[in-house]
């Protein structure tokens, strides 16, 4: 048998009450008193009872996470910071992979786990706008990502549009003016990360005076590394000319570099390259990859932030819904010509990085 309430409270020398405030993290506990409790936690191994304290509370003290892939890098970072900034309130987080699929993500706002979260973060990517009513769930919900606009639930997101265009004039600052774009999607009707992106590119070329060419703009499904080298060997073999490129994920910008080092291209002296996300291994690849870093950090603190806010709140209260997106910046690194000192990349990204960024907003729906 595991220790209990009452073991820990015999140890402590306090009432049972109190390890319970402490275990709750209630306030108004002499801080003396709190570190004896957590002491005598620590020594007996005692874990709380989640179900019973659920059944007691309503809450479980776990929060649901839905994303497409955690092969992903973009999402496996995006999971590790809910986890810490989750972890930093006292909840812990159940982790489901939707596989991008459409039933599946369907499932994760009307399925059988739902009883196991007091809320959850969705980061949808098959469903659109008509399926905004699927998001009207008896639970907090906190959306993530571009796909619906206008729901019945708060929204985290990014600067999709305006941080693609700076990426795009970053480049354009370095005197380069045939700028292929990998990534594209095969239909930009919806509004997804892909067609806002390809709406930033558009907007600093015509900003720019420079006209669009279709034959620099490559479709690369899924965004991953060989689909992002595929879709650079076509360019290449083409014989289009091209002195750039904006890969829109890190991830094809890494099959990118790929496919330039295999043609013997040299980056950035012949052609400069940036992704977008900022993932961990965009400072490792050879060259490093300079990168949009679109607020990961902020967007897992700001969401799991709302949530919480969303399942402590009483109906009575109930604020209407809030759509925020946290800043962005540009991240220059060896692909565009940045240069890091040694082993910068280990230390700190933003002595290396411009203060190019867009103001975060936070708009009522």
């Amino acid at each position: 048998m595991g220790a209990t309430l009452h073991d820990v409270a015999r140890a402590a020398g306090v009432s049972i009450k109190t390890v319970s405030n402490v275990v709750h993290d209630y306030p108004h506990v002499r801080p003396e008193t709190r570190e004896r409790v957590r002491n005598a936690i620590r020594e007996l191994g005692y874990r709380p009872n989640v179900s019973a304290r659920g059944l007691r509370s309503g809450r479980t003290g776990v929060i649901g996470l839905a994303v497409p892939a955690l092969r992903e890098n973009y999402f496996a970072e995006l999971a590790d910071a809910v986890i810490r900034a989750a972890d930093r309130r006292g909840r812990s987080v159940l982790i489901e992979q939707t596989n991008g699929d459409r039933e599946k993500e369907l499932a994760s706002l009307g399925g059988g786990k739902l009883h196991l979260t007091d809320g959850l973060l969705f980061s949808p990517v098959s469903l659109g706008q008509a399926d905004a009513e699927a998001l009207d769930v008896p639970i907090p919900l906190v959306l993530l990502g571009e796909r619906i606009f206008g729901g019945p639930t708060d929204h985290v997101t990014m600067h999709n549009t305006s941080s693609a265009r700076a990426a795009v004039e970053h480049l354009l600052g370095l005197g380069r003016t045939r700028i292929a774009l990998i990534g594209a999607p095969t239909s930009d009707a919806d509004a997804s990360s892909g067609s806002l992106r390809l709406d930033g590119y558009r907007q600093a070329l015509d900003a720019a005076g420079i006209a669009e060419d279709p034959d620099l703009i490559r479709v690369a499904e899924p965004w991953n590394r060989e689909t992002g080298a595929h879709a650079t060997w076509r360019l290449i073999d083409e014989q289009v000319p091209f002195d750039a490129v904006f890969a829109l994920n890190d991830t094809l910008g890494l099959g990118v570099l790929r496919a330039l080092g295999e043609a013997g291209v040299r980056v950035p002296e012949d052609v400069a390259v940036i992704g977008f996300d900022n993932i961990d291994e965009s400072r490792f690849s050879v060259p490093s990859m300079s990168s949009v870093d679109p607020g990961r950090d902020e967007i897992a603190e700001i969401a799991v932030e709302l949530l919480l806010e969303r399942i402590m709140e009483k109906a009575e209260e109930r604020r209407p819904p809030r759509q925020i997106k946290p800043d962005f910046r540009i991240v220059e690194r060896e692909s565009t010509g940045g240069v890091e000192p040694p082993h910068a990349s280990l230390v700190d990204d933003a002595s290396t990085s411009t203060g190019a960024r867009s103001g975060s907003s936070a708009v009522k729906a």
